[in-house]
């Protein structure tokens, strides 16, 4: 038995918001932007009418629909993000109630991996089909970034990569053994968890995290400690990123995992049909590309519509490439990310 993506399906807010309007809020410029992220412009969900799970909603139709089946159909969710609607509950069921599948009381997992949460979720939903244990598994990545960034120029290095977006797909079990996931490889190293994060608000409570980057709390007393108004004042509530280090780590970890993966089935680079890396920054995708000596049909880039969407990011890509016949029955198509955690890992499907 293996695993299939039956159905596929993505979306992205219709607000663009281009290198030059960011440029109105902050110290940049189009030209520095693309320069170091190859980003021409991203898109932004409708502030009090989208959320993270509304976009999911949408994508997870999309994928319902091409996949021949009914919301009903679905009996398990797995939903990929880091800017879910709420603190918590999880999106997941978020996106089962306004998807109208309450009444089968079908499971839903959230998944806090990042960069590589549909990879992630990927491989979870594989093992699943594979017991036996469900037969239509609902995968969504989707974020809403834009509700969490810092417009000013101390953010201006973080704030300028990300944007608004969801992808989904529907896994199905089949018997055909020239179709469907052959592996899935995943890896984590918490080594440098700081180094890409959103530390605050969190319960940590400035424990080991240190007084002056992260921010003490300033009230002493029982539960006060998850949001102050330190943390405000000082701008502790916005993502943090060392970028050098992010990129010197993940143009080192793709193409290790994309080749783990390829040395796992016994295929080499010259298989692959199709790569879809997480779309982190051009110049990484431009550099693991080099190191696998892939040309350029053969390797889906969208970053630069749609900025770094996170959990979103392979799904949407992998969504434009199957609709603009990039994808075709019979390919080899390997899926690969890098993030925060840190944690990597890939995919390799055969379509």
């Amino acid at each position: 038995m293996r695993t299939k993506i039956a159905g596929i399906g993505h979306y992205v807010p219709e607000q663009i918001v281009t290198n030059d309007q960011l440029a109105q809020y902050m110290d940049t410029t189009d030209e520095w932007i693309r320069e170091r992220t190859g980003i021409e412009e991203r898109r932004y969900a409708i502030k009090h009418k989208e959320s993270t799970s509304s976009l999911g909603v949408k994508a997870a139709k999309i994928a319902i629909e091409r996949a021949g089946i009914t919301p009903d159909d679905i009996d398990f969710i797995i939903f990929a993000t880091l800017s879910p609607d709420y603190y918590f509950p999880g999106c997941g069921v978020l996106l089962q109630r306004e998807l109208g599948i309450t009444k089968r009381e079908a499971g839903a997992l959230d998944i806090r991996n990042q960069c590589s949460g549909f990879v992630y979720g990927l491989s979870i939903a594989d093992q699943f089909i594979k017991s036996g244990m469900y037969k239509n598994i609902l995968l969504v990545g989707a974020e809403m970034h834009s509700m969490g960034l810092d417009f000013s120029d101390e953010g201006r290095a973080v704030t300028v990569i990300f944007g608004d977006g969801a992808g989904a797909v529907v896994l199905q079990p089949t018997k055909d053994e020239n179709q469907g996931i052959l592996t899935t490889c995943l890896h984590s190293d918490g080594t440098h968890a700081e180094e890409l994060a959103m530390i605050n608000p969190g319960s940590h409570g400035g424990y080991h995290l240190g007084t002056e980057k992260f921010g003490y709390p300033d009230v002493d007393v029982p539960g006060g400690v998850f949001v102050t108004q330190k943390m405000v004042d000082d701008n502790l509530l916005a993502p943090n990123m060392t970028g050098q280090l992010v990129f010197k780590t993940a143009v080192v970890k793709f193409p290790e995992v994309i080749k783990e993966a390829l040395e796992k089935t016994g295929l080499s680079t010259d298989d692959i049909d199709i790569l879809v890396p997480h779309q982190a920054n051009l110049r990484i995708s431009q550099f693991v590309q080099k190191i696998l000596r892939l040309p350029d049909e053969k390797v889906v880039n969208n970053i630069q519509k749609y900025g770094n969407t996170t959990a979103a990011s392979i799904p949407i890509a992998l969504s434009e490439a199957w609709e603009a016949g990039r994808v075709k029955s019979g390919d080899l198509v390997c899926l690969a990310a890098f993030g925060s955690g840190f944690t990597w890992g890939s995919a390799l499907i055969r379509w």
